[in-house]
């Protein structure tokens, strides 16, 4: 009876690792800028819903050990009712990648979406169907049409960080999501003549050849440069200047593109602290080709003297 026993935790524990999730998300649903009038429980019963939806749903077809989960947080900044259980929401996504030898976790996407619409009446099924992302009511299916695709531009981010594209097949899924996106009145950000700074853009960038340099970025950024930062800082640092200007040519060829300021949000604290020791020279080049690339954080950079 014993053995058995033993082999039955054994075989479950087996089962539990295969099937293992790859994301570990945090949502947390905002609701300040909604009348005191709208039930809040709703938003609470979404938040859970999501969270589950998050979490729950295996997004490859990978196993991953409790430990390697990607930590991410989204936050649902619900800003007005529109009528009919239809809400307008800022979207902020935050996802981290840990870095070799050490317990740092390193930012490897901080971004804000503040075009989004969905309909969500309390208790509805919360689905995805990558097959069939319209749905009957594509202003209900929005929601989890742009978790759906942030979670593969995450997986597509931490794959090509430690391999070189090695995010590519989820790169391409969230531009699947963006060929096949919700179609509604009120539902926008999947289309390019909506923005120059949308999910269109975003995974074009990501999907075209002429923006091939961002994945040798982005693997020489963590793989050639924070990973062998704690062991050798020179040659760490060394593969966060030719991720530096991998991003340089790139920004020459195509200036002004949506894929540089995304690449950028959230790491110009991280970007400073690893310069703040290099030599002169390696640091007055940061400093010249951070200023150019990430404008937005030009004044923090100049901080590197």
């Amino acid at each position: 009876m014993l053995k058995k026993s033993l082999f039955i935790f054994l075989f479950s524990v087996i089962i539990t690792t295969v099937h293992a999730q790859e994301i570990q998300a945090r949502l947390t649903v905002i609701t300040s800028k909604i009348s005191t009038q709208v039930n809040k429980n709703i938003f609470q019963t979404l938040q859970t819903a999501l969270t589950n939806f998050i979490n729950n749903r295996k997004w490859t077809s990978d196993a991953f050990q409790a430990n390697e989960k990607i930590q991410c947080n989204f936050l649902l900044n619900i800003d007005q009712e529109l009528g009919n259980n239809v809400y307008r929401a800022k979207l902020t996504i935050q996802a981290a990648r840990p870095v070799h030898s050490s317990t740092y976790d390193s930012p490897i996407i901080n971004f804000m979406d503040d075009d989004v619409v969905f309909r969500y009446q309390e208790f509805q099924a919360i689905e995805f169907n990558e097959n069939r992302i319209q749905g009957t009511d594509p202003v209900a299916s929005n929601l989890t049409a742009v978790l759906a695709y942030y979670i593969n531009i995450i997986l597509g981010f931490d794959y090509g960080s430690f391999s070189l594209r090695g995010g590519d097949n989820y790169f391409q899924k969230a531009w699947n999501i963006v060929n096949n996106a919700p179609e509604a009145r009120d539902v926008t950000g999947w289309k390019s003549f909506e923005s120059l700074r949308n999910r269109y853009w975003l995974a074009e960038n990501l999907n075209n050849n002429r923006f091939a340099l961002v994945h040798d970025a982005l693997y020489s950024y963590y793989r050639s440069g924070m990973d062998l930062f704690y062991e050798n800082e020179d040659e760490g640092r060394n593969g966060i200047v030719n991720c530096l200007n991998f991003l340089n040519t790139l920004n020459a060829e195509n200036p002004n593109s949506m894929i540089m300021q995304f690449f950028f949000q959230g790491k110009s604290s991280e970007l400073v602290k690893v310069f703040s020791k290099a030599n002169p020279e390696v640091k007055n080049r940061a400093r010249d080709i951070l200023t150019k690339l990430d404008i937005t954080n030009s004044a923090v950079y100049k901080e590197l003297k």
